[in-house]
């Protein structure tokens, strides 16, 4: 199998991170200006307090981005270096990406919060799936 091939769903949820990143500020700015905030209503905890949530879900779905995808990206790096990428292993890495983008799409707009936890999880399942597999790998 070739290697390279699982940096697709990788660079796929780096892209993610960059889109979700752009629409975050395209949300946010237009609040912003739109109500002509001053710089006590833009700390952290005033912001937070007044923030619809078409402006903060964005937000708070880009600083999901940094939290489970680390652990994917690092996984990425492991294997291939290890040279241990198979079909297994990209089935797994696509259906991580995949479900990422659904909840990102799903966080970012209406927001569903049991649609958006199962595909939160399904996405999670498919990357503790790799891991556990990789660690099971390096042991035996």
């Amino acid at each position: 199998m070739d290697q390279h091939a699982i940096f697709g769903p990788m660079l796929g949820t780096m892209l993610l991170t960059f889109v979700v990143w752009i629409y975050m500020y395209a949300r946010r700015i237009p609040f912003i200006r739109g109500l002509e905030l001053t710089p006590e209503q833009l700390t952290a905890v005033e912001f937070a307090r007044i923030q619809p949530p078409a402006v903060i879900n964005p937000s708070d779905n880009l600083k999901n981005l940094f939290e489970l995808p680390t652990v994917f990206y690092g996984l990425v790096g492991y294997l291939y270096v290890t040279s241990q990428v198979d079909s297994v292993y990209l089935i797994a890495a696509w259906i991580f990406f995949a479900f990422r983008v659904l909840h990102s799409a799903v966080h970012c707009t209406v927001n569903v919060i049991m649609v958006r936890f199962w595909l939160y999880c399904i996405s999670a399942l498919a990357l503790w799936f790799m891991v556990l597999r990789a660690a099971v790998a390096y042991i035996v």
